[in-house]
Parts: structure tokens; C-alpha cells; sequence
């Protein structure tokens, strides 16, 4: 069996890319495949570097059965373009800042994460909304758009292992 590499992106890497590390990891877990998927995430701004994921974060996600307290804010870099075959960013900023720095090279797939979305209630959203600065709702919001889109990248990745 082959190995596939995904890394997920946001701005901070404190709220919705470690949110989704987190989901998906426990997904990758449970189907017994953590031996032939590496994933992680990072972000594009690096005022967080070396923080745990936001508290709020952390809450939600722990509701739900996913932990995150050993995740750590990293800043993406030139090198995560060799090691990983999916960069999935959360929304079009962030995936117009890692096409900058994108290598002729690369040859894995470069785009949203939400393009993985399948229910009908979620295709409308293409960026997964920061909710940073907003209340409780849009953490249980950034919840519910990753779990549907990590059971679709998960079930692409199985048919390619």
C-alpha cells in the first residue's frame, strides 16, 4: 500500500486548518490508515508560530471527539510543496498566497479543501469562514463543513491507495 501525504492550510493555523488535521486524523485513525496517511497543517501568517490551536477551537472540536491539544501553529513553507501530495487551503486567499508560492515542480493537487463538500447544504460555501472573531455558532459551523468535506478526501484517498 502507497503512502499519501495531505496538509491543511489557513491563515493562523490556530482555528480551522488544525480543526481539520484533527477531523480528519481521527477519520484516517478509525479506518486503521494512519500508516499510509501523514497529514498536518500550517499557515500562511506567522504571528502564531509555535501556539496551540484557539481555546474555542479546542472546545468544539473536543465536543465532537476530536483532540487538537497537541497540534502547534507552523507557517507553511517552500518545502511542504515536496512533501505532501494534497495542500488543501480553507479559503481563496489562502490558496491565492500558496499558488504564489507554488514550484513549477509540484505535482500534487493545490486547492480548496471545500471542494470535497458532497451535502447539499454545504456546496454553497467554497471558503471555509474564519470565525476568529465571531461567536460560538462558526466554530460549530467550521466543524460541520470539514467533517463533510474530510469523508469525501478520505474516500478519494482510499481509492488511490
Amino acid at each position: 500500500m502507497s503512502h499519501i501525504s495531505v496538509l491543511f492550510v489557513c491563515l493562523g493555523n490556530i482555528c480551522r486548518s488544525p480543526t481539520a488535521h484533527a477531523v480528519f486524523q481521527s477519520m484516517v485513525d478509525k479506518q486503521g490508515l494512519s500508516d499510509h496517511i501523514l497529514i498536518d497543517s500550517c499557515g500562511t501568517g506567522d504571528w502564531h508560530i509555535g501556539r496551540a490551536p484557539d481555546p474555542r477551537s479546542q472546545h468544539h472540536a473536543l465536543m465532537r471527539g476530536y483532540t487538537m491539544n497537541n497540534l502547534r501553529a507552523r507557517g507553511v513553507g517552500h518545502s511542504d510543496f515536496d512533501q505532501f501530495d494534497y495542500i488543501l487551503a480553507m479559503d481563496s486567499q489562502n490558496l491565492v498566497d500558496l499558488e504564489a508560492m507554488r514550484p513549477n515542480d509540484f505535482n500534487g493537487e493545490l486547492g480548496l479543501f471545500l471542494n470535497f463538500c458532497r451535502h447539499p447544504h454545504f456546496t454553497e460555501y467554497s471558503d471555509v469562514p474564519d470565525p476568529y472573531y465571531g461567536g460560538s455558532q462558526g466554530f460549530s459551523l467550521v466543524l460541520d463543513l470539514i467533517e463533510d468535506a474530510s469523508l469525501e478526501l478520505l474516500r478519494q484517498i482510499k481509492e488511490r491507495l
